[in-house]
Order: C-alpha cells, then sequence, then structure tokens
C-alpha cells in the first residue's frame, strides 16, 4: 500500500508539472503576441518573479538558503529561458515546439542510452507512437524558421534537457530550484542591450500578469514539482513524458484562446498520450 501511494504521489505531481509546462508555453505565447512586451523584458520579469516567489515559498517554511543549487544549473536555466523567448519572436508555434522537444528528446535519450537505460519492445512502440502523434499534431502548422531563430529554440532545448537531468538527483528539490532561480538573476544582465531604447519596455497590465504568471506559478512552483518527482523517473521516461506538453498547450489553447481543434489534432493527441502511457505502463 505505501507503494501504490508513493507510485500515485509521483503520477500526479508530474501530471501537475507538465500542466504547469503548458501554461508557461501558454503565458508566453500571450504575452509575445497580444502585448507589445519584448521577450528580453519577458525573460527578465518571468525569471525574477519566478525567484522571488520560490524565496517567499522558502520563507514560509524558514528554510531560505542559498548554499543550494549551482551555477550550471543556473546558466541552463537562463539558456532555456532567454533562448525560448528570443525563438518565439521568429517562428510559429508549431515550429518552435518541434524544434524545442526535438532537442529535449535527442539530449535526454542520448543520455539515457550512454548510462545503459533502454526501452523494451513495447515502451519503443509507445516512444514512436508519441513521436508520430507529436509530428501530425505539430507538423501541420510549422514552416521553415530562420536559422537564428531555430538554433535559438535547439539550444533552448538542450538547455531545457540538462536543466532537467541535472535534477535527478536532487534531495531538496525546492531549495535546489530556489538557488538555482536566484543565481540566474546576474545573467539577466546580459539581456540589457536587447532592452528596448528611449521609453523603455512597453508593458501593460496584461502583459505584466502574463510574466508574472510565467515565473511565479509556471517556471518557480512548477519547476520545484518537476524536480521532487525527477528521481523516481529514469530518463528515458522523463524524456517520453514531456511529449504530453504540446498536447496540453493545444488544449489550453483552445480553451482558453478559443483556437480551433480539428479531428486529426484529436487523434494525434490521442496518440502522443497513449504512447506516452505504454512507456510507463511498461517501464
Amino acid at each position: 500500500m505505501p507503494r501504490l501511494s508513493s507510485s500515485l504521489r509521483v503520477g500526479l505531481l508530474t501530471c501537475l508539472a507538465m500542466l504547469a509546462f503548458a501554461a508557461n508555453s501558454l503565458l508566453c505565447r500571450m504575452a509575445l503576441a497580444q502585448t507589445s512586451l519584448d521577450p528580453a523584458t519577458f525573460t527578465i520579469i518571468r525569471l525574477l518573479s519566478g525567484a522571488l516567489m520560490l524565496a517567499l515559498i522558502c520563507g514560509i517554511k524558514n528554510r531560505f538558503s542559498l548554499r543550494y543549487g549551482s551555477w550550471p544549473g543556473a546558466i541552463a536555466l537562463f539558456v532555456y529561458a532567454a533562448g525560448f523567448s528570443f525563438a518565439y519572436t521568429g517562428m510559429n508555434t508549431g515550429t518552435g515546439a518541434l524544434l524545442l522537444f526535438g532537442a529535449v528528446q535527442l539530449t535526454m535519450i542520448a543520455y539515457s542510452l550512454w548510462n545503459n537505460e533502454r526501452f523494451n519492445l513495447i515502451q519503443t512502440l509507445g516512444f514512436g507512437l508519441a513521436i508520430v502523434g507529436l509530428v501530425v499534431l505539430l507538423l501541420p502548422s510549422a514552416v521553415s524558421p530562420a536559422l537564428v531563430p531555430a538554433a535559438l529554440m535547439i539550444s533552448a532545448g538542450i538547455a531545457w534537457a540538462v536543466y532537467t537531468l541535472m535534477g535527478r538527483g536532487s534531495t531538496q528539490p525546492l531549495l535546489v530550484t530556489t538557488g538555482n532561480f536566484w543565481r540566474s538573476l546576474p545573467l539577466l544582465l546580459l539581456l540589457w542591450w536587447w532592452l528596448p531604447g528611449e521609453g523603455g519596455p512597453a508593458m501593460n497590465t496584461a502583459a505584466i500578469s502574463y510574466a508574472i504568471a510565467s515565473g511565479a506559478l509556471a517556471s518557480g512552483a512548477g519547476y520545484a514539482i518537476w524536480y521532487a518527482v525527477l528521481p523516481s523517473l529514469q530518463s528515458s521516461v522523463a524524456a517520453t513524458i514531456q511529449l504530453s506538453v504540446p498536447v496540453l498547450a493545444m488544449l489550453m489553447g483552445w480553451a482558453f484562446l478559443a483556437e480551433s481543434i480539428t479531428g486529426q489534432m484529436i487523434l494525434a493527441c490521442l496518440a502522443t498520450l497513449g504512447g506516452i502511457a505504454l512507456v510507463i505502463r511498461y517501464r
């Protein structure tokens, strides 16, 4: 019974983390597409609000400390957040998701093979089904991106994979995530050159709200939850589970942005989620 309870807890927290990641994609898209907020300002507000939220949570628990986390973790977090924001100014949602999750998959699967983690036959079939579903879901809306935005999104995917892999050995996920966020703040000075010049960034209440929600909730709290469940997941399983994020983001776009959903998209979602279920069930 304790084992079942532990498995249920890991499953629920993993679902919550994936919802946070999908919400992050939605909020970023809304901030950059529906307001005049620039990607540099969005990234700064996102990481700063995430750091403050995590510090508040740790302070409530009387556990705030910067002894945890690492500079490599902070750099990976910064590269992901900045690359993600800047890349989406030069490509559409489908193209960005394909490049991002393709880079995440290749990096984490390569790491798992290097460490002798292997899929069994059913898991391999499930992984292939999930990949096919994701391509069917996103490829129709994808267009060939420019070289620089494509390179930025691939870099963001690799950085996120590295950040995820670093969290697998974490025994204090909340404190480690907090330390990584706070260490990333000095790196925000690198974005100074991309801030709008005279007149400052064009911000309004909606833009600031999207960026804060992305940082404090979808990023800060979501990443802490993800770090909490990573020690219970194989690298290959953790990589496959993240294929659910574009599916969830699509459903959120339908719910909050009135984006249309076709029969092809529904079948693609079922294929992706079904493939993920096979990987998890037969691990």
